[in-house]
């Protein structure tokens, strides 16, 4: 996939996936962070009807201490990896309360301190809050470049490194926002929706695959 080829990716995504944001509801910077936790291997619909009852009890992280392990493990119990997550989080909370003055920590850097936090977390996460040009690769995100030639890799590191070396600046706030929703509802795991698709015409996969659609 060359230069142009990517820039008419790009152009699409920002016409069709303009409004895109994270789908997980938060109403503070602490809020994030845990559904961010949660998110992983877990839908985002899964997570917010977590959060609902969870954030109703808590809204810091010496909450969370006060609530204590057990009835945190009961609240998670529906998602997956739950007894991990919960450990997780109760650890982050406690660092956050000992040593960040309940505040989240804004330096990379320091997120990834925290129990839970890998650079997707912590890429996502300074993305949304600070609005700056962190790219999270996630599981839609990964897929979606790969598929479409648009940055291959066979591990996230790989794909992230790849990501900020061929997206133009401009585009680079937008694109975890764009390739998620792109790889949650088009480019999905498992027969995508390929003749549907906005940029199949630009497409390395949708070329190898239908290509015989333009042989007819």
């Amino acid at each position: 996939m060359n230069k142009e080829k990517r820039i008419l990716i790009l152009k699409k995504f920002e016409i069709f996936y303009m409004n895109a944001t994270t789908e997980l509801k938060y109403n503070t910077s602490f809020e994030l962070l845990i559904a961010i936790i949660l998110s992983a291997q877990s839908s985002d619909t899964q997570v917010n009807n977590v959060t609902k009852q969870l954030f109703s009890k808590v809204s810091r992280p010496s909450d969370i201490l006060k609530l204590g392990l057990l009835k945190l493990k009961k609240i998670l119990r529906t998602i997956g990896l739950f007894n991990k997550k919960a450990e997780y989080i109760m650890n982050t909370c406690r660092l956050l309360a000992n040593v960040f003055n309940e505040s989240i920590p804004l330096n990379i850097n320091q997120l990834l301190r925290l129990p839970g936090v890998g650079r997707k977390t912590a890429n996502l996460f300074l993305n949304i809050v600070l609005k700056k040009k962190y790219i999270a690769v996630d599981t839609h995100v990964f897929r979606v470049s790969n598929r479409t030639g648009f940055a291959t890799g066979a591990s996230v590191g790989i794909v992230e490194k790849k990501l900020h070396r061929v997206v133009p600046s401009e585009f680079k706030l937008y694109i975890h926002a764009w390739f998620v929703i792109h790889g949650r509802y088009v480019c999905i795991a498992k027969k995508p929706k390929c003749l549907k698709c906005v940029i199949n015409h630009v497409c390395e996969y949708f070329y190898k695959n239908f290509n015989y659609i333009s042989k007819k």
